[in-house]
């Protein structure tokens, strides 16, 4: 029995997969906890685990954030994630974790046209890199290289790069966001925990106004993501239309500086929670040309198939693919 998470910030999906049945077969139980309920990874566990009767012998987390020694910090969540705690407590004989753009990767070559939204089509070359960028709570990065007889994932932490502005408009968010932050990252304006940045900064500008309606939504809002791509999703509001587009032109760019830096051949693919939830607006003619602007590689850039997974449990199933991998590990 393998027990498979997918750890983020905000969720944290646990689920058990039988290695007979296979990943195919989908998992047997399967959970989605909201992260900050809990004060720790094995509490989740632990209520999981109670509730299936089961005994996995094999685990392996996707965990958003890096893995050092078996050992994660979550990013941005306050958990501090140990291999071998989860082993000890649990007596689950091998347990691993990767990070969680990693765990999305790995699932990537699984993925069939069902599970994909192509924005271009361009032009997929056999064994060429891939990248993968997902927006979520934070902004994750991974790729995928040809080792042979399959890829092999690797993960990055290139969510956290410097943001480097196009337009006048961007080179302003920039410098509003360097009073708030002493490095201002990608993450900082592409993940749906800091999208709010954008809109302050543009309702700070004076050039917006709030309707009566959104001061409200977004002080009775938990969380004022939702409620601010919604509502420029819906053409309700010029501030928040604006803030989507600023939003959608920083995520080209991120794409396209971890593009030009791997050359992904195989295609982009871009995971995690947001991109499916604004599919309208990145199918708008703007984001794939912020994709593509580099300059004199313009024309090589167009040529890199983009695709938006739809599937939201990809990192879940990763994790459950290297799990299978240990397994077969230990049987070689």
């Amino acid at each position: 029995m393998i027990l498979a998470g997918d750890i983020g910030g905000t969720k944290t999906v646990l689920a058990l997969f039988s290695e007979t049945r296979g990943i195919g077969g989908g998992p047997l139980h399967a959970t989605r906890y909201p992260s900050r309920d809990y004060d720790s990874l094995e509490s989740v566990i632990e209520e999981f685990l109670g509730k299936t009767a089961e005994i996995p012998s094999v685990a392996c987390f996707g965990v958003a954030g890096p893995v050092d020694r078996q050992t994660s910090q979550i990013t941005n969540l306050p958990w501090q994630i140990s291999a071998r705690s989860i082993s000890d407590r649990f007596k689950i004989d091998r347990v691993t974790l990767i990070n969680d753009l990693e765990s999305i990767a790995t699932a990537v070559p699984q993925l069939g046209s069902e599970d994909l939204h192509t924005l271009n089509s361009g032009h997929a070359e056999p064994r060429g890199n891939i990248a993968v960028v997902a927006p979520g709570t934070g902004l994750g990065t991974a790729f995928l290289v040809w080792k042979g007889e399959g890829y092999k994932a690797l993960a990055s932490e290139g969510g956290h790069t410097s943001f480097a502005p196009r337009t006048p408009r961007e080179i302003e968010l920039l410098n509003y966001l360097q009073s708030r932050y002493r490095h201002v990252s990608f993450e900082r304006i592409c993940s749906g925990r800091h999208l709010p940045n954008i809109y302050e900064f543009l309702l700070d500008s004076g050039e917006y106004e709030e309707p009566s309606w959104l001061t409200t939504e977004l002080a009775q809002a938990h969380d004022k993501t939702p409620v601010i791509a919604q509502a420029a999703l819906a053409g309700k509001a010029e501030i928040c239309t604006a803030t989507l587009d600023l939003f959608v032109s920083a995520l080209g760019t991120a794409i396209s500086n971890m593009a030009i830096t791997i050359l992904p051949r195989g295609g982009i693919y871009l995971g995690g929670g947001i991109p499916p939830r604004i599919l309208p607006r990145l199918q708008q003619e703007d984001f794939l040309e912020a994709v593509a602007h580099r300059g004199r590689f313009r024309d090589l850039s167009l040529k890199w198939p983009v695709h938006v997974i739809l599937t939201p449990r990809t990192a879940l199933y990763g994790a459950a693919l290297s799990a299978m991998e240990v397994i077969k590990g230990g049987l070689d």
